[in-house]
């Protein structure tokens, strides 16, 4: 009986541990942890609240921000998300295909437009379908054609209105101008040499080139060279545009074909083993600098954009991660989004004004932040984008606005207080964080 009593006790017990290790299995599931952690989070819903008031503007105009006369077409591809939320879709669709009445008989698309009576110093074109606007573009540049492809896929992606693909526009179709913008960036921005699109100097994404006060265009003194960024958001306009054109497999084949050329070149010519990052230029004959080396500067929106245009194994993404990470400690930024590191050295620049630490040069953008946060979700890297995400919460919260960049130096915010990129760039990491989150905890 003695033996029977102890038999069924040691057996209850062992149930019970199983019961509890089972338990305590659960409690501690990182995974759904996280994700009941985000969806507890309020500041995450606060500050989408926020970025889709700012993204409804009482005067129905998209400018850059407060700052700013001007819609941007690169700002316009990273709110349009966000801003189709809270917009009627006819009139984001409007504002959009305002870009093609300006394009070039190239296929050229500009850097943006403004109405009439706005002056921002630029060389504007105008337009008979669109009177009451001007445009301009900043010729240093190469991202206006597949920023303009991007806004488009998004606002399919959104809406579902394929059909403004074979809208007419000024005698052609949305998609035969798209077909345009592409073809621009081919025959007119190809190094040969490299076999990459090429674009004129500047830090990474942004648009002051080295050798001139301005340097929103280019001029005889400009340095020509190829970087990931110009590379890699073509590359994401190549993957949008092929979704529509399945049926035409001449151009299927030949755009599959430059996708595949672009990312084997990218790796070959602009990703560092050794160090793990990307170069930031390779020049197609020399460099405007002299007296530092410049392939130690770590370039946050190309890396960014090398990462979403696929360019990276996942080893190599981990790395990049890391760096953002030691990035944001040795500059002492308030978040990753520092768009590059180290800065240029004072006076590698003719506008004395890009100073180290100081707007395009070494400050922290919460665009790109945005960004980079997208990138970390789509790449399984959810508890690093939770993690990360904390300090914009934060400091929008703190500051009651979107504000265009930050000093990495005092952490003071600076530029337009709603900038909509911005705004539209959070907004989107915080959609996909909590769509995220939501999939996990309902499995």
């Amino acid at each position: 009986m003695y033996k029977s009593i102890v038999a069924i006790t040691l057996l209850f017990c062992l149930m019970s541990c199983l019961d509890h290790k089972n338990e305590t299995k659960i409690e501690r599931n990182p995974k759904l942890e996280l994700a009941e952690a985000i969806q507890a989070d309020n500041r995450l819903d606060s500050v989408l609240a926020k970025a889709k008031k700012t993204l409804k503007p009482e005067d129905g105009r998209f400018q850059a921000g407060s700052n700013y006369a001007e819609t941007w077409i690169r700002d316009f591809a990273t709110f349009i998300e966000v801003a189709l939320e809270v917009n009627s879709p006819d009139v984001i669709k409007e504002r959009l295909l305002l870009f093609f009445d300006f394009q070039g008989e190239d296929g050229n698309i500009i850097d943006g437009y403004t109405e009439l009576k706005n002056e921002g110093g630029y060389e504007y074109r105008y337009s008979k379908t669109a009177p009451n606007y001007k445009g301009h573009k900043n010729t240093v540049e190469t991202d206006q054609e597949a920023s303009l492809i991007l806004a488009i896929a998004r606002y399919i992606n959104v809406t579902g209105d394929t059909e403004i693909l074979n809208l007419n526009k000024n005698g052609k179709t949305v998609l035969e101008r798209c077909a345009m913008a592409l073809n621009f960036l081919k025959e007119n921005m190809y190094s040969k040499k490299f076999g990459l699109i090429k674009g004129a100097t500047t830090i990474d994404w942004t648009d002051v080139q080295p050798e001139t006060i301005w340097g929103v265009f280019v001029t005889e003194d400009t340095h020509w060279c190829v970087d990931v960024y110009d590379n890699a958001i073509y590359v994401m306009a190549i993957n949008e545009y092929l979704k529509w054109i399945k049926q035409d497999q001449e151009k299927y084949k030949f755009w599959t074909a430059e996708k595949e050329s672009i990312k084997t070149n990218v790796r070959k010519h602009l990703w560092d083993e050794k160090r793990q990052k990307f170069i930031p230029h390779k020049y197609l004959e020399d460099s405007p600098f002299s007296g530092f080396d410049e392939e130690e500067i770590y370039y946050l929106g190309g890396t960014v954009y090398g990462i979403l245009a696929g360019f990276l194994n996942d080893d190599e993404i981990e790395a990049c991660y890391k760096k953002m990470l030691a990035i944001k400690d040795l500059s002492g930024a308030m978040t990753i989004a520092v768009i590059n590191y180290p800065p240029y050295p004072y006076k590698s620049f003719a506008n004395r004004d890009t100073k180290p630490y100081i707007y395009v040069n070494t400050a922290d953008w919460t665009w790109w932040g945005g960004r980079t946060i997208e990138a970390m979700i789509k790449t399984g890297h959810l508890d690093l984008a939770y993690q990360e995400i904390s300090s914009f919460l934060d400091r929008v919260i703190k500051n009651k606005g979107f504000y265009e960049w930050y000093s990495v130096l005092d952490h003071q915010p600076h530029g337009s207080n709603t900038f909509l990129s911005a705004a539209g760039a959070l907004g989107k990491a915080i959609n996909l964080m909590q769509k995220e989150a939501s999939e996990i905890t309902q499995k």
